[in-house]
């Protein structure tokens, strides 16, 4: 991290994730970590749905130095949204649900162990995902024309599990609510199909991923040849119509050989159309938010986000 950095926002959400009543107190050691490193962090909460965001466009206003979020994917990615295109370095400290950003770039799953790896770590610039509604001008204003994400998209059953979930249930246990939610749309959900318009093929499913990282949500690696430090997706998709299609795809994906299955294609490309087959709302989500309903377009922002990264 460049010597220059002597002051930093944390952002964290007093709700997020598990063992919420030991978090300020690891807050506050890490707080105490980057002192003795030479950062001075001031503390921020957020308040409630979209604060970080603001929160984090205040601190570009500001010039801080640094901002450091301290939350789940869904903190990850408000922030991410106030950040963007901004010099302002963005640092992790792991406390959510499913960590998948933390997952990919190894930070552990512990406060004070990962404050101790910002300090040493290296700025990287990296690309986003951005997932703007059709009909916009995605030459404009960005940030209000779409959302941000920085990990993984998709729409189709996952994007009907995010915009289903119960969000008293998710505070107060976590992950458990998304499976929960995913069993009941297993019953329920009548596998609509979409359209994906990419890299000159149109491709007829009834779920597309959009990956910027390997990891998925929980045990999941589903985009696995996608790569945080590349300016590009990996998409993968899924033509199978029935709820057994889908079930048979479960052992294959915990094996890690998921792409072998009739019915799954995958690639690489920038950008991608997504629209719904046959008129059938078929919702989306970007890092576990939800988005609303196809059609919508997912394109990749270069150089978009400063990233601290944990040194080599």
């Amino acid at each position: 991290m460049p010597d220059d950095i002597h002051d930093a926002l944390l952002i964290y959400n007093p709700t997020s994730g598990r063992r919420r009543h030991r978090r300020f107190a690891e807050i506050e050691q890490a707080v105490r970590i980057l002192k003795d490193a030479g950062v001075a962090v001031e503390l921020a909460p957020t308040t409630g749905p979209a604060s970080a965001t603001g929160i984090a466009r205040h601190a570009v206003e500001q010039r801080r130095g640094m901002v450091i979020v301290c939350g789940g994917d869904g903190t990850i990615n408000e922030v991410v949204n106030g950040l963007a295109g901004s010099p302002v370095p963005m640092a992790l400290l792991p406390a959510g649900t499913a960590n998948i950003l933390a997952k990919e770039l190894r930070i552990p799953w512990d406060i004070p162990r990962a404050a101790r790896l910002i300090p040493a770590g290296a700025i990287r610039r990296v690309a986003l995902g951005i997932a703007c509604p059709l009909g916009t001008n995605h030459s404009a204003d960005l940030p209000r024309a779409g959302r941000y994400f920085m990990s993984v998209g998709g729409a189709g059953p996952d994007g009907a599990i995010v915009n289903g979930v119960h969000a008293g249930l998710k505070k107060s246990t976590g992950v458990v609510a998304y499976w929960v939610e995913g069993a009941r749309q297993l019953v329920r959900y009548r596998f609509p199909g979409l359209v994906v318009r990419s890299g000159g093929k149109e491709r007829r499913a009834t779920i597309v991923i959009v990956g910027r990282t390997v990891h998925y949500g929980g045990p999941f690696k589903i985009t696995t040849g996608a790569n945080l430090f590349e300016d590009s997706f990996e998409f993968l998709t899924n033509s199978r119509l029935s709820r057994l299609g889908y079930l048979a795809c479960l052992p294959p994906l915990f094996m890690g050989t998921l792409r072998d299955r009739q019915g799954i294609e995958a690639w690489k490309a920038t950008d991608a159309i997504c629209e719904s087959a046959d008129g059938e709302a078929v919702y989306a989500q970007v890092d576990g938010e939800p988005v609303g309903p196809l059609p919508l377009a997912f394109r990749i922002v270069p150089d978009a986000l400063s990233l601290v990264t944990p040194g080599s």
